[in-house]
């Protein structure tokens, strides 16, 4: 978005409704995706989320500023992480696997649910492309949280570290040479954001997430 911004590529009433669907993302997609995250991890047996309040669907309980601001900026973005302890779990890698699974699946079940949305003003409201007017604006509007719903998933599924992927990948490594690539997280995370924001990812991210919207919008006919 900030890139066709900057080309003048984009109209003003796209703007605004790109900017309604990631606040729509910021206060309630990434709340959402953080419970999901708290919730699993508290019925799997670690109290550490419910003792730190971050068993809430309150926006204020899970938002950081910074990753908000990428949301807007980029279409991407994070919240605040809920810490989990793996020790709480009967089976610790398993455990932070299904935690760290939950996050992604809550976000494609809301980027298919904004998708039925679309399909009910597809279907009920027959759509010009050549009349702008409400009907238009909320496909847009609905369209526009799947899509950011979606990258968010895919992007969290990348297998390292910090991202959910890399707990999911805890299943099939070793521990040894798991806890080994855990060791440098932080160099890890770092160079993700430089791949990120030198637009390195943006190819198969795009390819990944669009191959995702094409499978719901088959499943829901649109």
């Amino acid at each position: 978005m900030l890139s066709r911004l900057l080309s003048g590529n984009i109209d003003i009433i796209e703007v605004l409704v790109y900017v309604l669907s990631s606040l729509a993302v910021i206060f309630l997609t990434l709340p959402i995706h953080e419970f999901a995250h708290a919730f699993v991890a508290d019925k799997l047996g670690d109290p550490t989320p419910r003792y730190q309040r971050r068993l809430t669907l309150n926006p204020m309980a899970h938002i950081d500023y910074f990753g908000a601001l990428c949301v807007l900026l980029f279409g991407f973005g994070w919240a605040k992480p809920v810490q989990v302890n793996a020790y709480n779990f009967k089976k610790p890698k398993f455990g932070m696997a299904m935690v760290a699974l939950a996050g992604p699946i809550s976000n494609l079940i809301l980027a298919f649910l904004s998708l039925a949305c679309c399909k009910v003003i597809d279907t009920v409201v027959p759509i010009n492309p050549f009349i702008l007017g409400i009907p238009e604006y909320l496909y847009m509007f609905f369209a526009g949280i799947a899509q950011i719903n979606v990258y968010l998933a895919v992007f969290n599924l990348i297998p390292v570290p910090p991202l959910d992927g890399s707990r999911i990948l805890g299943i099939i490594l070793p521990s040894k040479t798991y806890f080994k690539i855990m060791q440098y997280e932080r160099y890890i995370y770092y160079g993700l954001m430089l791949l990120l924001f030198t637009d390195v990812l943006d190819i198969p991210l795009f390819y990944a997430s669009q191959s995702v919207l094409g499978l719901f919008s088959n499943i829901l006919g649109l």
